[in-house]
């Protein structure tokens, strides 16, 4: 399972020469944190080269609950799908913080690739990626325990955006409980109660929006499911409210 693209991105693999055809045809774009850049199941086609910033693609399940399949950065494009078939957006695109981009008319950009083969085996690759991704994420979903997923995203945030400091890995883009629990596929309460264990076994340490892994060794047999955390019985301490842990 993985919430980021695998290999060079579609705009860092372009040659030059391709890629500043692709930007003559769009227009400079900022969204601000938590706009909308997409929505799923609406019937716009156009496309959006991601320059710097980070975004959350998601879709609603069936039980109505959000469901974050990857994280979009930049030298990426999103919204390349709907612009090749034409039919409405498959998920929804949110930006996790400013994001700077270039926007692409869907009309533009189909005539890019076709005058475009490179471009063209580019996407198609990217797409056959995002599928193999998705199967892999059913499988995660259908097999894998709460707290192996969550081992599993915070292992890959951790070797995506970490950055060392004093106590291990902080996360650069650390998400708040309900967002983990999205791209875990679990509830709030599920993924709090993980948590915990992994704060109890001084895996990871948690504050106010912040995230720190201390022991990446154990995070990722814990990913593999190799490893489980002891859990032993909780006494409640004086003045105990047996609130849920803070926010990451």
């Amino acid at each position: 399972m993985s919430l980021f693209g695998q290999g060079r991105t579609f705009l860092a693999a372009l040659p030059s020469q391709d890629r500043r055809a692709l930007f003559s045809r769009g227009t400079p774009h900022a969204y601000a944190p938590g706009e909308t850049v997409v929505r799923e199941g609406e019937s716009t086609t156009f496309v959006v080269l991601i320059l710097s910033g980070w975004s959350v693609v998601s879709v609603e399940t069936e039980r109505g609950t959000r469901l974050i399949l990857a994280l979009r950065g930049a030298g990426e494009v999103v919204g390349d799908l709907a612009a090749v078939d034409q039919r409405p957006r498959s998920a929804t695109v949110t930006a996790l913080g400013r994001l700077e981009t270039v926007v692409v008319p869907g009309r533009q950009f189909r005539g890019f690739l076709a005058s475009r083969p490179a471009a063209t085996s580019l996407i198609m690759r990217q797409l056959s990626s995002r599928l193999r991704s998705a199967d892999v994420e059913r499988r995660s979903l259908a097999s894998g325990t709460v707290l192996q997923r969550l081992a599993a995203r915070l292992l890959e945030l951790a070797e995506r955006t970490g950055r060392q400091d004093g106590e291990g890995i902080a996360l650069n883009l650390p998400l708040p409980q309900h967002e983990l629990a999205a791209a875990v596929g679990a509830t709030r309460e599920a993924v709090a109660k993980a948590l915990r264990l992994l704060r109890e076994e001084e895996v990871v340490r948690t504050g106010n929006r912040r995230l720190v892994v201390t022991n990446v060794q154990l995070l990722r047999l814990l990913a593999a499911g190799q490893s489980q955390p002891q859990q032993p019985p909780r006494r409640p301490g004086p003045g105990d409210s047996g609130e849920s842990p803070p926010d990451v």
